[in-house]
């Protein structure tokens, strides 16, 4: 039975192909609501695409997947509407020139905007301000930031934050839409094992509240669901069919994740070509990108 909260995800055979080749493929896995999902492959083998085809930003062109009851690809704007993005290089990156007080104003008031009911818009200034105040409060704190540790509070600039910092932002600013489904990319890069650490434990308060986390990682905790991704060509990553079955043989193509360094991005810019329109609306959707 589906949460009225998180997502229940799922996906049997699921891939993306572009024009240069696969991107991933032969994705297979289930997970209930509220689980804590660690995709951890080798950079370069579609872990990136993996996240954006899961959460509605990417078209897939193989196999199907279930997110929130909902199937892909057909149903990307309504798995779009209940998940939320953290950082994203390139689609939900933090603005360096913006402090942490003007992220999250603009974050509220696009939800107040597109996020609430036409009836929110007409309560009275001081109650929708506290709504919001509340709404921030919440997510600074199930996201583990407190401002008052910041260099300068809440007018602390994001390039003047940390990594587990700009982290924590990030993750508290996807919060704010109260999604089913949070999705987190390089969950561990550049962190110190401590910070990593921190890190996994505030993805998982997360999951323990509630809502399903997709998280992209170099290193999965023991406690987490992990999926792996692989490009064509690659047989020995392959992860096990349902149900402990041998797998199928996969379609021969270009491998994008060994053909040269920087491969992810390019077979993300490959995905993109056939996506152009459902990846822009994912764009526009997540605020400031």
């Amino acid at each position: 039975m589906e949460s009225p909260h998180g997502a229940a995800l799922s996906a049997e055979g699921f891939g993306l192909e572009g024009p240069r080749g696969w991107a991933f493929q032969g994705v297979e896995f289930s997970a209930g609501p509220g689980s804590l999902v660690a995709v951890t492959s080798p950079s370069g083998s579609g872990r990136t695409c993996l996240l954006l085809a899961l959460t509605g930003r990417m078209r897939s062109t193989a196999g199907r997947a279930e997110v929130g009851g909902e199937r892909l690809p057909g149903r990307l704007a309504a798995v779009r509407g209940f998940s939320a993005l953290g950082p994203v290089p390139g689609v939900s990156e933090l603005d360096p020139s913006l402090t942490v007080a003007e992220h999250l104003r603009e974050r509220a008031l696009l939800r107040r905007r597109f996020g609430g009911s036409p009836r929110s818009l007409l309560r009275p200034r001081a109650e929708r301000a506290a709504a919001s105040r509340a709404v921030v409060g919440t997510a600074l704190e199930a996201a583990g930031l407190d401002l008052a540790d910041l260099p300068k509070a809440e007018r602390t600039s994001v390039r003047d934050l940390e990594r587990p910092e700009a982290l924590r932002l990030s993750v508290a600013l996807a919060l704010m839409g109260r999604p089913r489904l949070l999705a987190v990319d390089d969950t561990d890069l550049k962190l110190s094992a401590p910070d990593r650490a921190l890190a996994w434990h505030m993805l998982r308060r997360v999951a323990d509240g509630g809502t399903t986390v997709l998280a992209v990682c170099s290193e999965a905790p023991d406690d987490a669901l992990v999926v792996r991704t692989r490009p064509a060509g690659d047989r020995a990553a392959r992860p096990p069919a349902a149900g402990g079955g041998a797998p199928e043989d996969p379609p021969t193509g270009p491998d994008p994740g060994t053909a040269r360094p920087g491969a992810e991005e390019t077979a993300t810019a490959a995905a993109d070509t056939t996506n152009r329109k459902d990846t822009a609306d994912a764009i526009a959707e997540t605020g400031r990108a």
